[in-house]
């Protein structure tokens, strides 16, 4: 492929994410209403691809050369459609299964947790440019990023199958998403506070100037 190919490719890849995500929501919105494996299992392999668009669309800019400015803005941007569409469904459906209360806070105080941080970031991270701040994600935050994909399939697959599973099973299973519910919600605490240390600086910068004004 020449250059331009290989940059629409990388595109495609990034933007599939908001498609992909999409498809998962309906395919899981349908499984709570109608049942069956074979939806569940469809949501999976949809949420999976989407979480895979983000694991290959830099690795292949990079490798290909083909880094480009919308590639920068475009793959933050659909990383925050995925957790915009997957937690808020995802504390739906533990509500609408009757799960306990516990777990129903749980992913309510994480899912609003994930907004707010995403949110105070981004206004951080914008008073930074103005004065010529490196705003590239921190390692961190690639970290808690990467980790919030398989994180989101864990539960939902619990979600989705621990009825056809084993009586057995359910605890287990459970207990291992309030673990990787806590994980997430501890990445995202210090990645907050990190960011917020990190860019401090300019955002007293930026209060200064108001008050000179």
């Amino acid at each position: 492929m020449n250059f331009e190919a290989k940059s629409r490719f990388v595109n495609a890849l990034t933007f599939a994410r908001f498609p992909l995500i999409f498809a998962w929501l309906g395919f899981a919105v349908a499984q709570e209403f109608l049942g069956g494996f074979w939806l569940g299992a469809a949501a999976c392999l949809a949420m999976l691809a989407s979480g895979l668009t983000d694991l290959f669309d830099g690795r292949l800019a990079r490798k290909w050369g083909v880094v480009s400015p919308l590639g920068k803005m475009a793959d933050p941007l659909m990383d925050k459609v995925f957790f915009i569409v997957a937690f808020p469904a995802i504390s739906w459906q533990v509500a609408r299964q009757g799960e306990s209360d516990a777990h129903a806070l749980v992913m309510l105080s994480f899912t609003v947790l994930y907004m707010l941080r995403d949110t105070w970031v981004t206004f951080m991270r914008a008073v930074g440019a103005l004065y010529g701040a490196d705003v590239a994600a921190m390692w961190l935050g690639k970290v808690r990023t990467a980790l919030s994909f398989p994180g989101a399939g864990w539960v939902y697959m619990y979600l989705a199958f621990h009825r056809l599973a084993p009586e057995s099973w359910h605890t287990p299973w459970l207990v291992s998403c309030y673990a990787v519910e806590g994980l997430l919600v501890a990445l995202t605490l210090v990645s907050l506070f990190t960011y917020t240390a990190a860019y401090a600086p300019y955002f007293e910068k930026a209060l200064a100037r108001k008050a000179e004004l």
